[in-house]
């Protein structure tokens, strides 16, 4: 059956339906952030489920093909190591799908975090737009926006 799977969901498949799948809750995010769907599909364990799911296919799949994991930790040693793994088709689409869960995670932070503050979704339509493509410079801008809203500086909270 796993055999069944792999021949369907190629990489290139997996990348297509990854950068597919990952807009309706985005927009769910952006235009509708204090709905009930939000709050079900979006702010829930649902989506996490859904990317560690291809997440873990990916690690079997590359598991079995023979891929070496223990090259991964090249990354840390330099900037050539960390390009010559991009290079790799197995890291390229792990890291992928790394980098849509934890910016969706951003993402849904950054609506349950203004919903504290009550502040418009027009206001956080930016910062939200921003996380989709960069999540670290978005949560900045969002996280500069709040500070008037919480009327204080807080680094952590």
């Amino acid at each position: 059956m796993v055999e069944q799977i792999s021949i369907f969901f190629t990489i290139d498949m997996i990348y297509l339906w990854l950068n597919i799948g990952i807009i309706p809750f985005w927009f769910i995010l952006i235009f509708f952030p204090n709905s009930k769907v939000c709050g079900i599909f979006v702010s829930s364990v649902f989506p996490p489920f859904i990317l560690s799911a291809v997440y873990l296919y990916l690690v079997y799949y590359f598991f079995v093909s023979g891929y070496d994991y223990s090259q991964n930790f090249n990354l840390y040693l330099s900037i050539d190591s960390l390009k010559e793994l991009f290079n790799e088709k197995a890291f390229l689409i792990i890291f992928w799908t790394h980098f849509l869960a934890i910016n969706l995670f951003c993402g849904s932070w950054i609506v349950s975090d203004s919903r504290k503050f009550s502040m418009s979704k027009f206001l956080v339509f930016i910062p939200l737009f921003v996380t989709y493509f960069t999540g670290p410079l978005g949560i900045f801008i969002y996280w500069l926006i709040r500070i008037f809203f919480a009327k204080r500086i807080s680094l952590y909270d």
